[in-house]
């Protein structure tokens, strides 16, 4: 597509904006019942694992002279992090607060001892230990608050509607506020009209105060879920390295496998045709000069398409004009062998060279999106633009094309933005059907290792 301008400080958003409800909507409003729904579960809840915590805690620390308290502690353990899933789900489904699961239990040795020394030194599941200790104290006061303060509020509210409930059937004016009866203090009833509308007044303000107290009190809840019941971020980035080295080892394996097919059925092949014709052509040498002139020739031109090859190869294992004259030559090199019948416009503004490794990734993002464009998109025109944004390398590709590109499990733009993402990249599509496709990549400039 044409560009508008440059790219270098715009971004697009998608997705939708949770809203929170207006003063008058919130009694109403589905994330208020939910929030009342989990402070009501969190007592019996808080009961039962305070009380498996702490008889499986004691009985541990009570056998812990003999073998058996480790086994004890271990289920203890292993028993809080079921415990602490359960309550990530049910954050989750009420409260709206999508917490990352924590990685597997990983024993460092096979056996029950391998087992006993991964829950014991795990710490998610004593950091769960904690938020069932700690969730029966506030539970305790976000059920009473929050069941006082609603119901009431409710009840206030409702009062002049039930008020003729009392002189009718319990033979009192109104509901009694306070009072003995006789002998002891006097007998104050709400049955005047500025009683019965200061009641009214005061559950307006319990109705429409409480369901915003309850959201803070469900805060509390989100804190203890967000900071006990995650995963540590030093855990999340090994697991988070773990799946960018098996990413790179997949890419590497795949290149190597490309690399000796393209050589196998490309230019080997020709090499050993070649080899044949020109041991005929000397085997007639003698005999028929001529005819051993056009096998030479011919195999000439064979040498010459081996040779063509043998570049291209290179070219795709890393091209020179990439590390001679860096992104903006190898670029405008790349662009040229797309199809767009408009062409491509490249445009870099780079104050020095990225890393090596970064240059190479953006060359391959660049050249791979490209041919993407000119295979699929049936695009007329295209646009490569580079910036540097602080410590970022920031590509956008942008074509008039068809539209629709997608990152299909298995398909070749999720292999790109798996590559894009082992090195702490981003990876952004926006493609609607019809066009146009934007693509935007985010690159350190330095990798972690040469930072």
């Amino acid at each position: 597509m044409a560009a508008t301008g440059h790219p270098r400080g715009s971004t697009e958003h998608g997705g939708s904006v949770r809203r929170a409800p207006g003063l008058l909507g919130a009694p109403f409003a589905a994330r208020t019942w939910k929030e009342f729904l989990h402070l009501l579960l969190d007592l019996p809840i808080a009961v039962a694992c305070f009380s498996y915590v702490v008889v499986m805690i004691s009985l541990g620390l009570g056998l812990a002279v003999t073998f058996l308290g480790l086994p004890v502690l271990a289920a203890a353990v292993a028993g809080a992090r079921g415990w602490g899933a359960l309550e990530r789900g049910r954050a989750a489904a009420l409260l709206d607060v999508r917490i990352a699961r924590p990685a597997p239990l990983r024993p460092s040795r096979p056996g029950l001892m391998g087992w006993l020394g991964a829950v014991l030194k795990d710490g998610v599941g004593w950091r769960s230990v904690l938020y069932c200790v700690l969730l029966l104290p506030w539970s305790v006061f976000g059920f009473t608050v929050s069941l006082v303060l609603w119901a009431c509020g409710w009840a206030m509210l409702a009062y002049p509607a039930y008020q003729w409930v009392f002189p009718t059937w319990v033979h009192q004016p109104g509901l009694q506020l306070y009072g003995d009866g006789p002998g002891g203090r006097p007998e104050v009833y709400l049955d005047s009209v500025p009683e019965i509308a200061g009641v009214c007044a005061l559950g307006v303000v319990l109705f429409f105060g409480t369901p915003w107290l309850i959201h803070g009190l469900t805060c509390v809840n989100r804190a203890l879920v967000g900071s006990l019941l995650s995963p540590s971020s030093l855990s999340e980035r090994v697991r988070e390295l773990e799946d960018d080295r098996g990413t790179v080892v997949d890419t590497a394996a795949a290149d190597l496998r490309r690399i000796e097919r393209d050589l196998h059925d490309g230019a080997q092949a020709r090499l050993v045709a070649l080899a044949m014709d020109l041991g005929l052509a000397k085997e007639k040498l003698t005999e028929d000069p001529e005819t051993a002139a056009q096998m030479v020739d011919a195999a000439h031109g064979e040498v010459k398409l081996a040779l063509q090859e043998l570049r291209d190869l290179a070219r795709g294992i890393h091209p020179a004009i990439l590390t001679d004259r860096g992104l903006d030559a190898a670029l405008s090199s790349v662009a040229t062998r797309c199809t767009a019948p408009g062409g491509v416009r490249v445009t870099v503004d780079l104050p020095t060279r990225p890393d090596p490794s970064i240059e190479g990734i953006a060359y391959f993002t660049v050249s791979e999106l490209l041919t993407n464009t000119s295979k699929h998109a049936h695009a007329h025109t295209a646009t490569v633009d580079l910036w540097r944004s602080h410590d970022r390398l920031m590509l956008q590709i942008r074509d008039d094309g068809t539209g629709g590109a997608t990152e299909t499990p298995g398909g070749g733009l999720a292999g790109l933005a798996d590559r894009i993402r082992a090195v702490d990249g981003v990876f952004m599509i926006h493609s609607p059907h019809g066009g146009p496709t934007t693509i935007t990549v985010e690159l350190p400039w330095h990798t972690r290792t040469e930072s």
